[in-house]
């Protein structure tokens, strides 16, 4: 104990030790006066003469973070917290990371701002959801995955299929009390069924027994109208199997069968025809208009071990089996196929590039497209096959031996549509190229930036469970903030019509939407940034133009306190100005506090009238 407390002292003293210091004294008084553009400078300079400290660097930073110039921002504060700084430098340090799209450093940050400041409300809402930042969908994840409470835990169950009266059907070796498989020595395979509850959860499985014999039977698919179904079983049941009599083995094959729902019980049981003692026949999915069966057999023709094959369905009728080719079949095997209703394959293949073992993937069969690896999630590096969903429900399943034994596991979809942008000039109505569009959460955090084609084109793949929206700026233009909104499809598009920057222009100010500050802030944001860039557009098409920018703020609080806090954002104001190449003395800031109102509401102002209240207004002092 006496060792760590030592400890403790000494970094105590040591962090104490970063401060004002005589080298820092000049370039300080600038920091503290607002003048963040010529405390850079000097700032700066000590770094060039290797006099810089944390205290520099965290100013340093600072200065930038004020002018929101966020990467030399992020670079100095990198510098700062080598050492330990007051947990406001770590929470401004998380702002411009975020800012960059850096989410995951600016949680860091913010777990370390959280744990010194734990009763601030910035912490308390960090720690509540510490990754409420909608990030841009990333395709390679495309479901949640969650357990399902069905699985045995030491037998396999495998090949869910839900109906749409919500009937879980999949297969288990969960019934011990049955002989075994020689080739697994494991259980031969039944058929259960489980009650999807409206919560999700599933019943206790039971046995189908109308279609479980002494030997494998599963998996399955359904008609849409769940009164049909398909299925695969051993043929040592229908005393289809060959006798290899030096070794005396009776040696059956997979093949797949019918079977009609009656009264609750399924009948009728018959094999389809293309069943043979030669190959296998199994792992069945019927399209969801009855037309057409997929399967996988090792049946001659194919591409390697197992492939993919499909057939015509005409009530009791079958065409002949067709594989699907080189783009979902490979030299490896394929099996478990699943054709979803609208056209979408899911398969297993051991063939195409994976995580390992058995990955799934998905093909669109209405394009000419190569099939796609469900990503990381669904793929792991073991066995991950046996993929279903459920449109009506919303709801996939599948399995996997992650764990060391085959378990079935829930896909829930991620919701994800394309926003398109399209931007045009609204004057002349031609089509913008290399306008930045950038797509916001609903919390104004930027989360992508992108620039558009040739043709006034970009696009954002984002998830549906959040309220976004886009930002467009282009050099010469107003910048312009649109919601995105539904209804949320695969596709939205938003036309964007971009104003030019000069008719802002009126004959006593220019006329620039409000500059926002954070509550009790005076650091510019990126909205503030953006509007900020067409002031910078305008000084430098009008070189002889010299603006007053008068900052307010609304009636609530100290009217000293007001006073000082408008001065300091007027002052931010004009320090980005310049930090973008405009002369200071072109500039002159001017706080007001809540002296000259717009509505002049007194203490029984709206939050509207407030929000009216608190602006920025850009003077022309000379033209």
């Amino acid at each position: 104990m006496k060792k760590i407390f030592s400890l403790l002292s000494l970094s105590l003293i040591f962090t104490a030790s970063f401060g004002q210091t005589k080298q820092s004294e000049k370039a300080d008084k600038l920091f503290d006066t607002y003048q963040y553009v010529d405390a850079i400078d000097a700032y700066l300079k000590l770094v060039e003469n290797k006099e810089a400290d944390a205290h520099v660097y965290k100013q340093l930073a600072d200065s930038y973070y004020q002018v929101f110039n966020t990467e030399e921002a992020a670079k100095w504060y990198a510098k700062a917290i080598e050492s330990t700084q007051d947990a406001e430098t770590y929470y401004r340090y998380a702002q411009v990371l975020k800012s960059q799209g850096k989410y995951e450093a600016a949680n860091k940050q913010m777990d370390v701002f959280s744990k010194m400041m734990p009763n601030d409300q910035r912490a308390k809402s960090h720690l509540e959801n510490p990754n409420y930042i909608p990030q841009l969908a990333d395709k390679s994840k495309l479901f949640h995955v969650e357990e399902t409470n069905i699985n045995d835990g030491e037998q396999s169950d495998f090949g869910a299929i839900l109906s749409n009266d919500n009937i879980l059907y999949f297969v288990s070796t969960r019934n011990t009390g049955k002989k075994e498989d020689n080739w697994t020595n494991s259980p031969y395979l039944d058929i259960y069924k489980s009650i999807r509850n409206a919560d999700g959860s599933l019943s206790d499985p039971e046995a189908v027994n109308s279609l479980n014999t002494p030997y494998h039977d599963g998996p399955i698919t359904l008609s849409a109208d769940g009164k049909t179904m398909i299925f695969s079983r051993d043929g040592h049941s229908e005393g289809a199997y060959k006798k290899i009599k030096n070794k005396q083995v009776k040696v059956a094959q997979q093949g797949l069968y019918k079977a009609t729902l009656i009264n609750g019980k399924w009948e009728n049981i018959q094999a389809l025809p293309f069943n043979s003692k030669e190959y296998s026949v199994s792992h069945p999915s019927l399209s969801s208009d009855g037309k057409t069966l997929y399967f996988a057999s090792n049946m001659p023709g194919g591409h390697g071990d197992t492939d993919i094959w499909k057939v015509s369905v005409n009530g009791n009728a079958f065409g002949e089996p067709e594989n699907l080719g080189p783009r979902v079949n490979t030299a490896g095997k394929e099996g478990f196929p699943f054709i979803s209703d609208n056209s979408i394959l899911y398969f297993a293949s051991s063939g195409k590039p994976g995580f390992g073992g058995f990955d799934i993937f998905k093909i669109d069969l209405n394009k000419n497209e190569d099939a796609i690896n469900l990503g990381n999630g669904i793929n792991t590096k073991r066995d991950d096959f046996a993929f279903s969903m459920n449109t009506l429900q919303k709801i996939g399943y599948f399995s996997s031996n992650r764990t060391g034994v085959d378990n079935i596991y829930a896909a829930i979809p991620i919701c994800q549509f394309e926003t398109i942008a399209i931007v045009k000039d609204a004057k002349t109505n031609a089509l913008l190229a290399n306008a930045n569009v950038s797509i916001s959460d609903k919390q104004n955090n930027i989360i992508a930036t992108q620039v558009t084609q040739a043709n006034g084109k970009t696009s954002f793949n984002v998830n549906c469970d959040s309220n976004y929206s886009i930002q467009v700026s282009k050099e010469g233009y107003d910048t312009l903030n649109m919601p995105v909104t539904g209804p949320i499809e695969d596709q939205v598009t938003v036309n964007v019509s971009l104003k030019p920057v000069n008719e802002l222009i009126t004959e006593t100010e220019v006329k620039l939407k409000n500059i926002y500050f954070e509550f009790n802030k005076s650091n510019i944001t990126q909205q503030g940034a953006f509007e900020l860039d067409k002031l910078v557009k305008i000084m430098k098409d009008y070189p002889d133009m010299k603006i007053l920018v008068k900052s307010h703020t609304d009636s609530k609080g100290n009217p000293e306190y007001n006073l000082k806090l408008s001065e300091r954002r007027a002052q931010a104001t004009v320090q980005y100005v310049i930090s973008k190449g405009i002369s200071k003395d072109r500039l002159t800031a001017k706080g007001l506090g809540s002296t000259e109102p717009k509505i002049d509401c007194k203490s029984n102002c709206t939050e509207e009238e407030d929000a009216q209240n608190r602006r920025s207004e850009f003077l022309i002092i000379k033209q």
